[in-house]
């Protein structure tokens, strides 16, 4: 699959996929350009297909030795997927407390652990479970705690976690409805955060002893690493500007003091705004020289070549609903995955589902 033929996604399969123009905001965007995948573009090679349905507030994916697995939000179970897609439950998450946008959010796999993010009682907590078995047969050992006490709350709880290129650790943490946490460096809250595996902070981490590697986030929920190293990361924004950045060790990126492109020294502008109708960035994955964004409210699958990072194309909008994760799957293809049955999108009888793109 190459970057031609993701960017002529919206036109596979059938004529169904056609893409809308969105409406312009009232005022555009500085310093970005958005346009959408014509119709009538010629056919492309990549292909729409569906994984998985049926799913039930699903959060995140991951890949445990090539086995897809899903973390469902208000179940707290997490699922294992066979060649059919049809799913089998490993485990239900203990201790996860569901309310709101809070519950079992996202799956990282790393050394074979499956770590978990998720809503406490108290807080919102990272722990790993090793993996025994083999597919169709995959269990979880005793939890381990990675890190407790980031703060929780009916919204803004992030709850993305991926292990970046040096091995460690990273998760985003919300501001949990508290935006003056976000600056307070001795909070979890508004922050993404950098461990080792095991949970310990790393000896490199830009303040001492402490698990914070950039702060001023209001809820940022995605987070993706480009070939050089690079870090982006998604961020949901109050009722102006929703961002992507590119993440620095110990930046500060302003909430809630600023939102979206400031022009202000004292922090770090994001490369792209947009309008919270428009967008509502969750997942995000690195593919062909491209940033994929899965947008909640603005129902779109939004591309960003990471050599224009002012630029930006839209495919599928108001096609699947709202999409809350892209992940690149083994074999290379997109996998997206929706997010209808929230209790902020429309149910359809096939919801919620995972979307693959690739060749045929």
């Amino acid at each position: 699959m190459n970057a031609r033929a993701l960017r002529g996604i919206a036109v596979a399969a059938t004529a169904a996929l056609l893409l809308t123009a969105c409406a312009a905001p009232e005022e555009p965007p500085p310093r970005v350009s958005t346009t959408t995948a014509p119709p009538g573009s010629p056919q492309p090679t990549a292909a729409v297909s569906v994984i998985a349905a049926g799913l039930d507030v699903p959060w995140s994916v991951a890949f445990h030795d090539g086995i897809p697995l899903v973390s469902e939000r208000d179940s707290a179970r997490i699922l294992e997927l066979d060649e059919s897609g049809a799913a089998r439950e490993v485990a239900v998450i203990d201790g996860v407390q569901p309310s709101g946008e809070g519950g079992l959010l996202g799956i990282a796999v790393h050394d074979d652990h499956l770590y978990v993010y998720f809503t406490a009682a108290d807080d919102n907590r990272i722990e790993r479970f090793p993996f025994s078995g083999d597919a169709g047969g995959l269990a979880l050992g005793d939890p381990q705690t990675v890190l407790d006490g980031i703060p929780k709350s009916g919204n803004h709880n992030g709850g993305r976690i991926a292990f970046g290129p040096d091995g460690m650790l990273y998760a985003t943490a919300g501001d949990a409805g508290d935006g003056s946490a976000a600056q307070d460096l001795d909070s979890l809250a508004g922050k993404i955060l950098r461990l080792t595996p095991a949970g310990d902070i790393p000896d490199d981490n830009p303040f001492p002893g402490s698990p914070v590697y950039s702060y001023g986030h209001r809820n940022p929920q995605g987070i993706a690493w480009d070939d050089s190293g690079a870090m982006y990361a998604s961020e949901f924004g109050q009722n102006t500007w929703d961002e992507l950045n590119v993440i620095e060790a110990s930046g500060d990126y302003g909430w809630p003091e600023v939102e979206g492109i400031a022009g202000d020294d004292r922090y770090i502008d994001p490369v792209q705004q947009w309008r919270p109708a428009d967008a509502s960035p969750s997942g995000i994955a690195i593919a062909d020289g491209s940033i994929f964004i899965a947008n909640l409210r603005g129902e779109r699958l939004r591309e960003v070549p990471l050599d224009d990072l002012a630029a930006s194309t839209e495919h599928w909008v108001g096609e699947y609903g709202r999409l809350r994760d892209v992940v690149v799957a083994p074999d290379g293809a997109l996998w997206v995955l929706t997010n209808n049955t929230d209790g902020r999108g429309s149910a359809g009888p096939d919801s919620d589902r995972i979307l693959r793109l690739g060749a045929p």
